[in-house]
């Protein structure tokens, strides 16, 4: 695996990240499309329960409501599409290290990498320099996030759930009807449907995140 190039080393360093093993900050760039043996993934394993921990401490501090708020909250501020937000805002795309492939299939816009990156970042960080100043670190990119009030609005299918269950009809059904495109930027389209009242179709990077848009288009057009 080659060296961290001295553009990354100084876009890391002006982000506020503790640089000091370069090669565990080439590790946190890479993506298993360039066939390296070290990738990403360790280091978003660990940088997803940094970030879990930071998040769901601050909400706690800021006595943003009760449990369920408060989870709500969590999840939005953690979830994969705020983590490629955040990351397109730091500029982390052009750093990513991909194979020729996947940069061509346009891999260094994939929602699912630039979240994956994000936390993989955050996982060298801790490494690099411990909790404390991955926490801090968190704040300060994550600040416009909280303070906006991210994830303080119903989650979509929460509130196609309640609608459902409101106006007595069976819950909401999710279904994959199509899966495109590259693993490392693969595209799910779902539908949801609430037998005897509609359906509405979505596509995303995420099975999850095509469920979510799929409830949020039904209600538009049913709720």
């Amino acid at each position: 695996m080659s060296g961290l190039t001295p553009d990354a080393r100084k876009w890391l360093l002006a982000t506020g990240f503790a640089v000091k093993d370069e090669q565990l900050w080439l590790e946190a760039l890479t993506h298993g499309s360039t066939g390296n043996e070290r990738d990403y993934q360790r280091l978003e394993f660990l940088g997803d329960r940094v970030l879990g921990l930071t998040i769901a401490d601050w909400l706690y501090h800021r006595n943003n409501g009760a449990e369920g708020a408060l989870a709500q909250r969590l999840n939005a501020l953690v979830s994969r599409s705020t983590c490629a937000a955040l990351a397109r805002e730091i500029g982390a795309a052009k750093h990513i290290n991909l194979g020729k492939q996947a940069r061509d299939d346009g891999a260094a816009d994939s929602e699912n990498i630039l979240g994956d990156v994000m936390e993989s970042l955050l996982g060298a960080n801790f490494v690099e320099a411990g909790y404390d100043h991955s926490r801090d670190l968190i704040r300060a990119i994550w600040r416009g996030k909280v303070e906006g009030g991210a994830g303080s609005s119903k989650h979509p299918k929460s509130a196609l759930q309640e609608w459902a269950a409101g106006n007595r009809r069976k819950g909401p059904e999710y279904e994959i009807i199509e899966r495109s495109g590259p693993d490392h930027a693969a595209q799910f389209t779902v539908r949801v449907q609430v037998r005897n009242v509609g359906e509405a179709e979505a596509t995303a990077g995420s099975k999850q995140e095509a469920e979510t848009e799929a409830a949020r288009l039904f209600m538009e057009r049913y709720g």
